[in-house]
């Protein structure tokens, strides 16, 4: 695991830039540690900063050179499968002199090119450079675990792991806003949006070919859902040796390795596989001493007993939460609202002072219906007395108390988001269930014309205009909310701590059995991720199978309306300030605030959050 960065010179402008190189390597020193390094012939640049996994010597360090020095690589993730690679290599007649995976790679790529990219068994982002021809590959892994962020004027082309590693080279800063709007509904940059004009993501399964002035980017990877029929039994005996597979295929480093272990279902499954392949494996959590109702320490505990793992628990109070809120949003060089991020950033911060690698549960509910919303979407689809009783008395819901923060107020916010949604059409719905806030509120917050803001497209009318089941939810959520919101969290705030962490149900080969299973498979009446509690039950202690889903939340809405008062009402959201910077509509803003101290505060901490993240990152960026 590591950072990496380039520049593609077009002519003696982009040249320039090169200056920069070291610094915008420099910039990604929390993803690798272990050493930085450069290439560079007045062309292109090419900069590495490493995390040591397989093959910890110097030998294997970045960018990597092929025997003749015609190739070079610079490349972040791990390729699973790289020793029977290596082994195929071998038959051609390839010599290797380090044991790593970067250098099966390198060759593989000097052997096939961007042909290769369907055969690795892994997380990556790269960049593969031919000196001879000039030319540059630059790939993304199928479903965006690793990211690759790209910039591109007349001059050049920037990349890197990280924005922050793109702003060192002194590019223009210019606020995109249709990116703002984007972000305000969803807490997060969906797609190839950034928060900079110029600056996009690299889409996952993509790659990109530059030439001389010509850039040309395909799809390599595109999932295609098709239901294969069989029978349940037999289906769960192949996921069970498929996921099994998957998680000893990621047992391989150098390095301490362990596991993240939730107290939920899906890191459960993935600690109890490993268990059976590790001595004395260490499993690691954390727990809210102050947050009873979001404490899932006990369900970890009787995990880990079951499965005879090393169990760390690091036990949190609201004020050691709060401690290190302000390192995490420094860090952030793109706004990024999840809340949650702050307890992974915790968690891999603690866990990196036992282990180096650590495997989790990610990925599972989009696949295999995890989510509250796939439970109320299928009783939607199945609805009956009950379902229709809710849909009547939406006004009812609408008056009384919705929060997340209790058992009670967050089941009228339920209530509430069922019976709004079940009047919608099915894009509008999943659009509802993913957001916080919709078009017309973004609209309204932002002050600049609405006329350059482009609206991000609805994944799941582009998927499936006027259709909906559970599975065309699941694949709108791969392809939108894990590779955007869940796997952008974990890789921001686990390289921020040098930590690397490997998922693995997003093996593509369990994606595509996930997405060949019908829908009932998944879920039913009685029971979300259907599949995965069947095929691992006999791992796994009971009261964890019979227990709701809990996420991974923080005391924002205490937060906002006690420790981080001052901050909004002095600084970030402070009327001169926000005068001054010309973004939002102050009025707007105002009613948000009045919303979050009144007893009724619904999704106001959420959005507020969003706001202060926001701020926080244009007066750093913007001001500085």
């Amino acid at each position: 695991m590591c950072g990496i960065t380039g520049i593609y010179a077009f002519n003696q402008v982009g040249r320039f830039h090169m200056i920069n190189l070291a610094k915008a390597t420099q910039a990604l020193a929390r993803r690798g540690p272990d050493n930085q390094a450069v290439f560079n012939n007045e062309k292109v640049g090419l900069g590495h900063r490493r995390l040591s996994i397989i093959d910890t010597s110097s030998e294997a360090h970045q960018p990597m050179a092929d025997v003749t020095g015609r190739y070079r690589l610079v490349y972040n993730g791990e390729i699973f499968n790289y020793k029977a690679l290596r082994e195929q290599l071998e038959g051609k007649g390839v010599s290797f002199s380090t044991s790593s995976d970067t250098e099966v790679l390198l060759y593989f790529l000097i052997e096939e090119g961007s042909k290769c990219l369907n055969r690795l068994n892994g997380f990556f982002a790269f960049a593969f450079y031919d000196t001879q021809e000039n030319n540059l590959l630059l790939a993304r892994d199928r479903f965006g675990i690793k990211p690759l962020h790209v910039y591109q004027d007349e001059d050049k082309i920037l990349f890197a792991s990280e924005v922050k590693s793109i702003l060192a080279y002194g590019i223009e800063r210019k606020l995109n806003y249709s990116a703002l709007h984007t972000y305000l509904q969803l807490n997060y940059l969906p797609g190839s949006l950034s928060m900079l004009e110029g600056v996009r993501k690299l889409l996952p399964g993509h790659y990109v070919k530059i030439q001389g002035t010509s850039v040309e980017e395909k799809s390599y990877y595109d999932l295609k859902p098709q239901v294969i029929e069989r029978p349940f039994e037999e289906a769960k005996a192949e996921f069970q040796k498929l996921l099994e597979q998957s998680v000893t295929d990621r047992l391989v480093a150098d390095v301490p390795l362990g596991t993240f272990l939730s107290g939920g279902i899906d890191s459960s499954v993935i600690s109890a596989i490993a268990a059976q392949h590790v001595d004395e494996l260490q499993t690691f959590s954390i727990g809210y001493k102050d947050e009873p109702y979001f404490d899932e320490t006990s369900y970890a505990n009787l995990v880990a007993q079951k499965i005879g793992s090393q169990h760390t628990v690091f036990k949190l109070t609201n004020d050691d939460l709060f401690a290190h809120l302000y390192d995490m949003l420094d860090y952030l060089d793109e706004p990024f609202a999840d809340s949650s991020a702050l307890a992974v950033y915790i968690l891999s911060k603690e866990t990196r002072k036992n282990v180096t690698v650590s495997l989790s549960g990610d990925g599972a509910d989009e696949l295999f219906a995890g989510y509250n919303k796939h439970a109320a979407l299928y009783r939607m689809l199945h609805s009956g007395a009950k379902e229709h009783l809710v849909s009547a008395l939406s006004g009812v819901w609408g008056l009384l108390p919705k929060s997340r923060n209790n058992l009670v107020t967050n089941a009228f916010r339920q209530l509430d988001r069922f019976a709004k949604a079940s009047h919608m059409s099915p894009a509008d719905r999943y659009w509802a269930w993913a957001a916080f806030g919709d078009a017309q509120y973004a609209t309204q917050l932002i002050k600049h014309s609405g006329e350059d803001i482009q609206p991000f497209g609805n994944p799941f009318s582009i998927l499936n205009p006027g259709k909906e089941s559970i599975s065309d939810t699941l694949l709108a959520d791969t392809k939108m909310v894990l590779p955007n919101d869940m796997l952008t969290k974990v890789d921001l705030m686990s390289m921020a701590n040098s930590l690397e962490v490997r998922v693995p149900f997003l093996d593509h080969r369990v994606v595509e059995f996930a997405f060949g299973l019908p829908d009932d498979m998944k879920i039913d009446g009685s029971d979300r991720k259907r599949i995965v509690k069947e095929a691992f039950r006999s791992y796994l202690p009971d009261e964890l199978l019979n227990r709701g889903k809990h996420g991974f939340e923080v005391p924002l809405l205490k937060w906002l309306r006690n420790e981080l008062k001052s901050l909004l009402d002095n600084d970030l959201l402070n009327s001169s300030f926000i005068e001054q910077q010309g973004i939002f509509e102050i009025a707007a803003i105002r009613k948000l605030q009045k919303q979050l101290a009144s007893r009724n505060p619904g999704d106001a901490h959420a959005k507020i959050w969003a706001l202060l993240v926001f701020q926080w990152w244009w007066k750093k960026y913007f001001t500085n």
